[in-house]
């Protein structure tokens, strides 16, 4: 089959390495003449946000699905009329890639999610806003872009004039992931949960650990959680929900990603089979994949450092590869920056300790710099 992938991330990267074992054909859609799917794909360089663009992309194909959801859902639309399967399917990806349509979703579906109101491009009366709360921009924003807290009256100066959430601000005791995958049979599998250590700096995922150290009352939660969200959404796909645990006990749902995603990466090693399997399988319309973990696992981002930019430099990657149960991904971008993804690292262990002590140690020994 004819398979096309909008993006040329490492998501679709990963996606295709992991495809490659089937007899599939994937084509890939980016702006970018060296995104990291151009080597291992049939790479058309083109926007995925313009409409003629991703239709023409699309209509040969036999499957369409994307890597990232900024893209242009009414070309996707128009491709599903032409007979071309699309998974997720085009309405999902609009209500998720607008966070007032994705709020209103979770209200309307009885899914826990913080409160908000809705603040439109004209309006002046920030006098109305009582800190400290979350601005999310409506669109455009992933990876902690468009996402800022505003603590205090003085810092109203900085909000955003753009169509925004603005959302109340939960008292987090830990950050969550759950990844669900449903095929066109209705087939439903989850991964387990994980628990996000997050870099408050650059405000990416720093570490992923699983499975959570959560109570049964949580993991119970969000057992209920999923199934609202998996029962309330239209067609097949794979979404990563991110979720809150707030220091009384309650969890709620921030947003989610229609999509693979960074909080699923030590699966790769860490169950028995990875989220990128497991997508592969949902687009094929396959039996869906044991999700099992093997033990305890996590993932630590290697991203670029602050201070550096240009051709990159990994430091300590030698040294990296000398150590057991420790297994290096690079995304083939040939440049960094600061707080540019360049690929990860998966490790397993015996233990949550001995997990943690390994991922604190190999952060101290690699750094993503330039020549």
């Amino acid at each position: 089959m004819k398979i096309g992938i909008l993006g040329g991330g490492q998501l679709g990267r990963m996606l295709i390495q992991e495809a490659l074992k089937y007899d599939d054909e994937f084509f890939v859609l980016d702006p970018s003449e060296d995104c990291p799917c151009a080597k291992i794909a049939h790479h058309t360089i083109g926007d995925f946000n313009d409409y003629n663009e991703v239709f023409n992309f699309g209509k040969d194909k036999d499957i369409v699905t994307i890597e990232i959801e900024h893209i242009n859902v009414r070309a996707l639309e128009d491709l599903e009329k032409q007979g071309v399967k699309v998974i997720p399917s085009p309405s999902i990806i609009k209500t998720i890639q607008q966070k007032i349509l994705q709020k209103e979703f979770y209200k309307n579906n009885g899914i826990p999610s913080p409160d908000f109101s809705v603040f439109w491009e004209g309006e002046r009366n920030l006098s109305a806003l009582k800190p400290p709360f979350v601005q999310k921009m409506n669109t455009g924003g992933y990876d902690g872009k468009g996402v800022q807290v505003i603590k205090n009256t003085d810092e109203l100066l900085n909000f955003w004039q753009a169509p925004s959430v603005v959302e109340d601000l939960v008292d987090i005791d830990k950050e969550l992931s759950i990844i669900l995958a449903k095929n066109e049979k209705g087939e439903v599998k989850a991964f387990p949960i994980t628990e996000m250590v997050a870099d408050s700096e650059l405000n990416l995922l720093d570490f992923n650990i699983c499975p959570a150290d959560i109570s049964q009352d949580t993991e119970k939660q969000i057992e209920e959680i999923a199934k609202t969200f998996i029962q309330s959404v239209e067609g097949a796909g794979l979404f990563a929900i991110e979720l809150f645990l707030d220091k009384k006990g309650k969890v709620w749902v921030n947003e989610t990603a229609p999509r693979l995603h960074n909080s699923g990466h030590q699966s790769q090693e860490g169950n028995f089979n990875s989220q990128f399997e497991q997508f592969y399988r949902v687009i094929k319309n396959l039996p869906l994949a044991d999700t099992e973990a093997k033990g305890f696992s996590g993932m630590l981002n290697l991203v670029g450092e602050v201070g550096y930019s240009g051709k990159v430099k990994y430091n300590g990657l030698e040294e990296i590869l000398k150590l057991p149960k420790t297994y290096v991904h690079l995304y083939g971008k040939t440049e960094t920056k600061p707080g540019r993804k360049m690929g990860h690292i998966n490790v397993l262990a015996d233990s949550r300790e001995e997990l943690m002590e390994r991922l604190i140690h190999i952060k101290s020994l690699v750094k993503v710099v330039s020549e």
